[in-house]
């Protein structure tokens, strides 16, 4: 008997190729048979009607804070992901010293929002080494899999301390470097990690550790994966990647270089309307040079998410400020009042702004910023519905708030949402649809919804893609991209981690605020719809998006630590 029987359903196998009529049976965590079942299963899902795909892999996220205090994995797992890489941009919580741990934390805190005091509360820290942190991992109970990187910005806390954020390291602490990057791929660590970005900055307005990084240690660092020979290797680009067309060719030419070189596999987001056409031809230039790499698509363009019962644009202006620390009803009769608000549409309309990083809410642009009335594009923009009302961009937006007791969201394109943009990076050979950044930035994006929003609008609605090429840029592709070679394709051996979907109703939810996070800061939670089951090493996690509280989720270590099991 198999211990699951998915019966009657379509399978989308993550290959590509079309799809045909089978039942799927599962027996201790692997797929079994593939093709007409005719006994029972000791657990039955009808899928007549709907789809059988592989389990959805997420090769960019940052859910290595969040996996200690969120056994389901939301908001990723609601969207049909049943893998998630995490330490990814140079950020993890290993290696740490127990008297510095404050060091890692003060990387992730500004430049991924992740809550200080969440990881203060919600993390047992029983960990100082990279291995030790791969097992605490692996002990605690999870609805899906993981898969951990190293990040470059710890093991500099690690080797340097407090220095790792003033400047190069010496020849001693390159080599603790070294040998905590080894140690880290041999028990299991999938890759390393690193940014050269400066949208990546501490609390306190300093670059995160790896910023103070020379090239020469990159090198030294991807050379140990090209020695240990496994691995992949994560970059945050440098500012010259969108730099004048001298600095981008010599980044560009260090970055290709190294990837030749050392043979390791490359991975870079790939966005924004220059970084489209500039970052594809650099995938291509590193194929031509004898190297492996992969671009991060994703199939919105990354966005920053605002209201006015979490954060706005406006919130740091002067006597914005003020209003805005107020209770939700002293704020009413503030935009209400016509002498105030005059007064504060002046301010939003002239400033000052000042600097935003990453995800933090910015100047709006009302021809990007729209109206987040409903969770799939086409979203009308804050200048257009302006002019349908006969009132200015900041009148709509309060009018808006004030019509929805606050709960009306807006969304605002970081880089560009244009299909334009979009697609030339979704259709790329070597691009890869990930890039969500789950467990980062919780209260400011909503992009865990990636999955579904291809689903829903890109195939359903656009018609874009087919199901199956779809399928397959969330599922075969990444795991090829990450080295998972015993998942991402529904093949009889493989493991059972799967999903079965509804194809006409397959869909993101509008996101809503909640204050689950330990300390009682907020978060944008955002469910779907159209998947009816997530199954999970054969176990069924989830049914119509309600956790079944099964936990049979792992944490998937690379080949080094396999090779000595």
């Amino acid at each position: 008997m198999y211990d699951l029987v998915i019966r009657g359903g379509t399978v989308v196998d993550g290959s590509g190729l079309p799809g045909y009529r089978a039942d799927v049976g599962v027996t201790a965590g692997r797929i079994a048979r593939i093709g007409r079942i005719p006994g029972r299963g000791a657990e039955e899902i009808d899928a007549a009607g709907l789809v059988v795909t592989p389990g959805f892999i997420d090769g960019h996220t940052h859910m290595d804070a969040q996996v200690f205090w969120d056994e389901q994995g939301s908001c990723s797992a609601w969207h049909g992901v049943t893998t998630a890489v995490m330490g990814n941009c140079g950020f993890t919580l290993a290696p740490a010293r127990a008297d510095a741990r404050h060091l890692v934390t003060r990387n992730l805190e500004r430049a991924e929002e992740i809550s200080a005091a969440a990881m203060e509360q919600g993390i047992a820290w029983t960990w100082e080494t990279f291995p030790e942190f791969l097992d605490a991992v692996d002990r605690l109970p999870k609805a899906i899999n993981y898969a951990a990187q190293v990040g470059h910005s710890a093991l500099r806390t690690w080797a340097m301390g407090e220095s790792a954020f003033d400047g190069p390291a010496s020849e001693s602490q390159l080599a603790a470097m070294e040998a905590a990057l080894r140690d880290g791929l041999r028990s299991g660590a999938v890759g390393f990690t690193t940014t050269r970005n400066d949208n990546h900055e501490t609390a306190d307005g300093r670059p995160v550790a790896s910023r103070l990084a020379g090239w020469e240690e990159v090198r030294r660092l991807v050379g140990v994966l090209a020695r240990e020979g496994a691995g992949v290797f994560e970059i945050t680009h440098e500012p010259a990647a969108a730099g004048p067309d001298e600095a981008r060719e010599e980044y560009f030419a260090r970055i290709r270089a190294l990837a030749a070189e050392t043979g390791v596999p490359f991975n870079f987001g790939v966005s924004g309307r220059n970084g489209v056409f500039h970052g594809l031809r650099l995938l291509d230039s590193i194929a031509a040079a004898g190297g492996v790499a992969y671009g991060l698509g994703h199939s919105r363009g990354i966005n920053t998410v605002t209201s006015f019962r979490t954060k706005t644009a406006f919130d740091k202006l002067p006597l914005w400020s003020e209003v805005r620390a107020l209770p939700l009803e002293d704020q009413r009769r503030a935009f209400t009042d016509p002498e105030t608000r005059a007064r504060l549409v002046a301010i939003a309309l002239e400033g000052p702004y000042g600097r935003a990083i990453g995800a933090e809410a910015r100047k709006p642009d009302f021809d990007r910023m729209r109206v987040y009335d409903k969770p799939m594009p086409p979203l009308r923009t804050i200048n257009k519905a302006a002019a349908a009302r006969g009132v200015g961009p900041v009148d709509l937006i309060l009018d808006l708030a004030l019509e929805t007791d606050f709960h009306q969201m807006f969304i605002q394109a970081v880089v560009s949402d244009d299909p334009a943009d979009l697609l030339p990076v979704m259709r790329h050979p070597r691009a890869v649809m990930t890039f969500t950044d789950s467990g980062a930035h919780v209260g400011s994006m909503a992009d865990a919804s990636l999955h579904t929003l291809l689903l829903g609008h890109w195939v359903r609605e656009e018609r874009a893609f087919t199901l199956e090429e779809a399928i397959r840029m969330v599922s075969y592709a990444p795991a090829v991209a990450w080295g998972f070679h015993d998942r991402g394709l529904l093949r009889e051996g493989l493991a059972a981690d799967l999903n079965v979907i509804d194809p006409d109703t397959v869909a993101p939810l509008m996101p809503e605020v909640a204050y689950d996070i330990p300390g009682g800061a907020y978060r944008l939670r955002q469910r779907a719809a159209g998947i009816a089951a997530t199954v999970v090493a054969g176990r069924v996690a989830f049914r119509n998006g309600v956790d079944t509280g099964t936990r049979a989720g792992r944490l998937l270590r690379g080949p080094l630590a396999n090779r000595r099991c």
